[in-house]
């Protein structure tokens, strides 16, 4: 296919446009990604200190639980998108703007945007995604439900508290059902498509 022109702009330059625009999206995603671990890590600092202080309080462990589902869900879907974005790049923008470059020579090969996939078939891709998913449900999933059960363990509880924190773990267990689903660990170069 040709790289034809409309208006001074060929389909090669549009292509690289929307390229930059996509990867400018991604790298903001990944830099809110990761700040929502740090929030997350203050979070429960301060819920843990909060209680330290005064043991008689440990109601407060209940404030943990929301906190971490609602970082960890913004994570989760930022981490989504994140790699959403790396597969549009992958499946629709590498082969559109392949499709516009001179054929291949003898001996040549083009990769267009070839870091895309190459990042993707390190041998040891398979065990960091497993470990990393370890660490979101250790983060996010892990924090919540220690807190939920030292509250049950201290004793009695209002009615209301206890329904709230039953209330407080089925969102944890979803959070952590909803990580587990996306936790891409896929081990080869191609990537899978979106529905």
């Amino acid at each position: 296919m040709p790289d034809t022109e409309h208006e001074g702009v060929s389909v090669s330059q549009l292509l690289l446009i929307e390229y930059t625009q996509v990867k400018d999206e991604q790298k903001a995603r990944i830099g809110f990604r990761d700040n929502l671990l740090y929030a997350t890590f203050a979070a429960m600092a301060a819920v843990i200190a909060a209680t330290l202080q005064d043991p008689v309080r440990v109601a407060l462990l209940l404030l943990l639980p929301p906190v971490c589902v609602v970082l960890g869900w913004t994570y989760l879907v930022n981490d989504q998108k994140i790699s959403a974005i790396g597969r549009y790049v992958s499946t629709e923008l590498v082969p559109r703007l392949a499709a516009g470059t001179p054929p291949r020579q003898e001996g040549a090969v083009w990769a267009v945007f070839g870091w895309e996939a190459a990042h993707r078939s390190d041998r040891r891709r398979r065990s960091r995604k497993w470990l990393q998913l370890f660490v979101d449900q250790l983060t996010f999933c892990g924090a919540s439900l220690a807190a939920l059960t030292v509250f049950w363990a201290t004793g009695p509880a209002s009615t209301t508290l206890l329904a709230i924190s039953f209330a407080e773990c089925a969102a944890t267990v979803g959070l952590a059902f909803q990580i587990t689903v996306y936790a891409d660990l896929s081990t080869g170069a191609q990537l899978p498509r979106t529905e």
